[in-house]
């Protein structure tokens, strides 16, 4: 496990980028045969983004339970849609065997989510915290390097007294 990371943290980030949500549902989680396949082949994909920075992941997370939930943080929207769709990287025939598969079962649901965050609209604290979620992903800073309150790190107000003592 990661190490604490005593007192308040901010991510820090250059210019805009992507978070992308993506999980799966297991609906009949008995039904083993039909979610199998989906299930296998995410470990592939996240290895090979692992290993190749340049394709433009900054970095991930993800939980696991019924729901499994992976977050992702993409430098644009562009890097996140030519994985997609590149024949050459393991993400283009699982999805289209699953899209095939989906029409005659329900036993495993997908689904995502993308947001694109311009530079400065965005907004992290972590209190003592190992380094995790955008700032995993990005730089991890104090949060005196950026403002100590939520409303000024998101570009809101100018006013940066905490409305309690940090």
């Amino acid at each position: 496990m990661s190490r604490v990371q005593a007192g308040r943290f901010t991510a820090d980030v250059d210019g805009d980028f992507v978070v992308f949500l993506i999980g799966m549902r297991f609906n009949k989680p008995l039904q083993v045969r039909q979610w199998w396949p989906v299930f296998v082949a995410m470990p592939k994909m996240l290895r090979v983004l692992d290993e190749h920075p340049e394709l433009g992941c900054l970095g991930m997370h993800s939980w696991f339970g019924r729901t499994t939930l992976l977050v992702q943080y993409w430098r644009d929207f562009d890097a996140l849609d030519r994985f997609a769709r590149d024949r050459e990287l393991p993400h283009l025939e699982p999805w289209r065997r699953f899209n095939a598969a989906a029409r005659s079962s329900s036993a495993v649901g997908v689904w995502h989510e993308t947001y694109q965050v311009r530079a400065g609209e965005y907004e992290a604290v972590y209190a003592n915290m190992p380094v995790t979620g955008l700032a995993a992903a990005t730089s991890h800073v104090p949060v005196r390097s950026k403002a100590q309150t939520a409303a000024a790190r998101i570009g809101r107000s100018a006013d940066d007294t905490p409305a309690v003592d940090a």
